[in-house]
């Protein structure tokens, strides 16, 4: 099966689990590193991590709408226009980053930063740009 094909839910179907240790690179955008754990059905799972002090590259993720739960450290994200709009989110927080909002994502925190990501959504997960929306 495809990353973008549909399927009729089947309630007999197992539940599954992806081991840590079988993650995988995804998706590169600078000042970041980011882990799939699946992509299908339109869902979109992993991890991402960024070192204390580190800024990622401007991006967004097209039609995907995201949700990240910060399992540890903090994490600032920047967006709108002129990249103005700043949250920042700690261990335990949830942030929201619409579909094809442009953003970039920092730790100003003096440990590493994880946290969980889930993207629904079709097409590129993540499309690195120049610079932030006007």
């Amino acid at each position: 099966m495809t990353s973008e094909t549909a399927r009729d839910p089947d309630p007999a179907t197992p539940c599954t689990v992806v081991p840590s240790d079988r993650l995988s690179p995804a998706d590169p955008t600078p000042g970041m590193t980011r882990q799939l754990a699946s992509h299908e059905a339109g869902m979109w799972t992993g991890v991402v991590d960024t070192e204390p002090g580190a800024v990622s590259g401007w991006h967004h993720h097209g039609d995907h709408e995201t949700t990240l739960y910060v399992v540890q450290g903090t994490m600032r994200l920047e967006s709108g226009p002129g990249g103005e709009h700043v949250v920042e989110a700690s261990a335990g927080d949830f942030l929201r980053v619409p579909a094809g909002a442009v953003h970039r994502e920092s730790n100003p925190g003096e440990a590493v930063s994880r946290a969980v990501i889930v993207r629904c959504g079709t097409g590129t997960p993540t499309t690195n740009v120049d610079g932030p929306a006007s």
